[in-house]
């Protein structure tokens, strides 16, 4: 079986037959074609796994041949050769996009170990993209209700620009799954993405954590040691819980995005950094301004793009979907034949608050599968949610779906007041509604609020 398809490019038939019968003697596929517009049309059909394309040729030349190639196949390999090459032609053909360069009369030796090193970096790059794109199942956000568009909508229009982003929400909501999709759809996503939880570093940690240190800065800095924000250069870095931050490491931070550079502690010497800051956390923050424990500066700094994220009971139309979702995760996870969940399974779901919010679900839904031997049925979400109860049939015999329907909306009117103490500006804001549509609604179904 051959290495790989080589498609060898060069107007001198000479050269294109001791190419083809040296790369055959090593086991590869080698396609010759002596010009450039040939080797166009070939790649317009199939796609070889690597062209090895002469400079110098009549009419198309090689450097033309490339700028066209990676335009219509960024991620295809190829290797340039000459036999007048300069600096100034090496140098542009690398920003085209070229592996290498090799220079004529060839050396099969150099020039084999050019082609693999040019293959085993390509098979690299295809790995990692597989790699990605099966973990980003783990990252992926899931729903169709209008909060979250908002906020995917969001989301779309700031990852591609080097905006700093906040991510405030309640814990379990996401903020970190937010905080990757950034990085994912920016410039910077091939490059690093370095997480930092503020609230699980000791205070007085976090600045060498974050900067580094040097050396005999401290006891027990037995060596130099970069800080997340060098680990970050050229990428992301997601400052988590950043409220639970210290007033004097947010300082440093501070200088650090308004001058891009930092220093380490035990070190006077500036560091230039270009770091993309995204930051999240769980708390008021203007609450943490007003009482002292947040800069107000740092704030501003970070929040250039301010993302709220809703917690799960504000947007409960997502859980089915977001259950089916932790469900094929899950039983794939542990071992388990692929599992369905019932129709009123996900009603009951979905009567639940969820104070954990999503993470509450995931983790339900997985402790479901471990626990149900076939598919989820309401009796094993009752088990695991013994708070929630089955939803009544709201179907009569003889009824019109009329009446039933007004009946239903009695129920959760009804309801909804008596959980915000009779108040209806506060019922009317829990069930999205204007309060003069509600009151208009409560005289329809009959309902008397100052009762």
């Amino acid at each position: 079986m051959s290495k790989a398809t080589l498609l060898i490019v060069d107007d001198e038939p000479n050269i294109l037959t001791s190419l083809r019968r040296a790369l055959e003697l090593e086991d590869f596929r080698a396609l010759t074609v002596s010009s450039g517009a040939e080797a166009l049309e070939l790649c317009t059909t199939s796609t070889p796994d690597l062209v090895l394309l002469d400079v110098a040729m009549p009419e198309l030349d090689g450097i033309e041949v490339l700028r066209r190639l990676k335009s219509s196949q960024p991620n295809l390999p190829v290797v340039m050769m000459s036999g007048h090459s300069t600096i100034e032609t090496a140098v542009q053909a690398t920003k085209l996009g070229a592996n290498d360069f090799v220079e004529k009369p060839l050396s099969t030796e150099r020039l084999l170990i050019t082609l693999d090193n040019a293959l085993a970096l390509e098979r690299l790059r295809e790995e990692n993209a597989q790699l990605r794109a099966a973990s980003g199942n783990d990252w992926q956000m899931i729903g169709d209700s209008a909060a979250m568009k908002r906020v995917f909508d969001v989301i779309r229009r700031t990852a591609p620009t080097q905006g700093r982003v906040l991510i405030t929400g309640e814990n379990g909501t996401g903020k970190e799954l937010v905080a990757r999709a950034i990085h994912e759809g920016s410039q910077r996503a091939e490059q690093s993405f370095i997480k930092v939880n503020c609230a699980a570093i000791p205070q007085e940690l976090i600045e060498s954590e974050l900067f580094g240190h040097e050396k005999g800065s401290f006891t027990g800095a037995t060596r130099s040691r970069k800080g997340k924000f060098e680990a970050a250069h050229g990428g992301t870095l997601f400052l988590d819980e950043i409220g639970d931050m210290s007033l004097s490491a947010q300082a440093k931070v501070l200088r650090a995005l308004q001058e891009g550079e930092i220093e380490r502690v035990g070190s006077a010497d500036a560091l230039k950094v270009d770091v993309r800051v995204v930051a999240a956390t769980n708390k008021n923050m203007s609450e943490e301004i007003s009482g002292g424990r947040f800069r107000d500066d740092l704030y501003y700094r970070l929040a250039v793009v301010p993302i709220e994220l809703p917690p799960l009971r504000e947007r409960k139309p997502d859980i089915p979907q977001l259950a089916r979702h932790f469900l094929d995760q899950a039983w794939q996870l542990h071992g388990k034949r692929p599992t369905e969940i019932s129709q009123a399974a996900l009603t009951m779901l979905m009567q639940h608050d969820w104070p954990g919010n999503v993470r509450e679900l995931r983790n339900s839904i997985e402790r479901l599968v471990i626990l149900s031997d076939g598919d989820i049925e309401e009796a094993d979400v009752q088990a695991i949610l013994p708070a929630v109860k089955s939803a009544p049939s709201v179907y009569r015999r003889g009824a019109t779906l009329k009446e039933l329907t007004g009946a239903a909306e009695r129920e959760i009117v009804l309801s909804a007041l008596e959980d915000n103490s009779g108040h209806v500006s506060k019922t009317a804001q829990a069930l999205g509604l204007e309060r003069s549509h509600l009151y208009k609604k409560m005289k329809a179904l009959g309902i008397d609020h100052r009762a």
